[in-house]
């Protein structure tokens, strides 16, 4: 899939080396069709290498996606440059009287604490409230989709004994969805993470279905029977190296953490880890693109409430 993004956004060049098709503005503006408008709400602190990630996993698909990335006004980002933030990405503000075909809502390095005692919650509800009416499918991940799940459905978390961390096996529950359209009965997936939300609280809301869950039994994907909601509770968009840079970053900072299973080769860190989860990535996001996005959302995006309002 072409994406179309700004010309100068910095991942587009690391991607291009890829072989990563990736359109700029004036030669997306010369094809003749409508393009899928996708807004990206980046949580993470690492907002550039996160940049990187979910564009390369949008790019799979034959459609242009035009990309808008929003990051929140209450609260002030650390760990990447202002000019940035003012560059490429925009506020609620800014896109609150715009339709959307898809939004992704990232995780955020906040799991252990209340929802509301993040910061930017009231901001964070104010787009989960407004993507009901503007936008067609939103694809959640990791936090995001606990958060997603608590202020939809009520549906809370809770603190795991030992952190989720590593690569596990996850095992398709639902083979007639077409969001798990050409998976494997088992694939793998990244985790990292200190809490859950419970299997049996997910299945005891009529509207929402499990798609697959986890080797000890946990919820991996999961996702709404109107396909307005998609919820992965862990890291397919992960580089294969993205999990060695948490763990020895909370080495440096002397904390007590176990390496991640199944993830370096004999378990020794001093070895680089392979990447054996991005075909599951690609399908989970070409799926969602092509089925739950692209394939139901009204050519005239203004139509998409009344769309909703038809089918309900």
């Amino acid at each position: 899939m072409p994406i179309k993004v700004a010309g100068n956004l910095p991942a587009i060049h690391r991607l291009a080396e890829e072989n990563i098709f990736v359109m700029n503005d004036r030669r997306a503006e010369m094809q003749d069709f409508r393009t899928l408008e996708i807004v990206i709400v980046n949580l993470m602190p690492t907002k550039e290498a996160t940049e990187e990630q979910l564009l390369r996993l949008l790019s799979n698909s034959p459609l242009q996606v035009n990309i808008t990335f929003l990051h929140t006004a209450s609260h002030t980002s650390k760990h990447i440059s202002e000019k940035h933030l003012r560059t490429f990405y925009r506020t609620f503000e800014d896109i609150k009287d715009r339709y959307f075909d898809g939004m992704i809502i990232t995780g955020a390095p906040v799991e252990t604490m209340p929802f509301e005692a993040v910061n930017y919650w009231e901001e964070l509800e104010a787009i989960m409230n407004w993507s009901e009416g503007h936008v067609f499918s939103t694809m959640h991940i990791c936090w995001g989709a606990q958060a997603a799940l608590y202020h939809h459905y009520g549906i809370n978390k809770f603190p795991l004994k030992d952190k989720l961390f590593g690569i596990y096996e996850q095992r398709l529950n639902d083979r007639e969805n077409s969001l798990g359209r050409g998976l494997d009965d088992v694939f793998l997936m990244p985790h990292s993470r200190h809490t859950e939300v419970r299997r049996e609280d997910i299945e005891a809301q009529d509207e929402l279905e499990v798609l697959a869950y986890s080797e000890d039994g946990s919820v991996s994907v999961a996702y709404s029977k109107d396909q307005r909601f998609v919820f992965i509770f862990g890291h397919v968009e992960y580089d294969a190296e993205t999990l060695d840079k948490e763990y020895r970053r909370d080495l440096d900072a002397g904390k007590t953490i176990q390496m991640p299973r199944n993830y370096y080769p004999n378990d020794d860190p001093k070895q680089a880890p392979p990447l054996k989860w991005r075909t599951a990535a690609n399908m989970l996001f070409s799926n969602w693109l092509n089925y739950y996005v692209y394939q139901d959302t009204p050519f005239v995006i203004e139509q998409i409430p009344e769309k909703w309002r038809v089918e309900k």
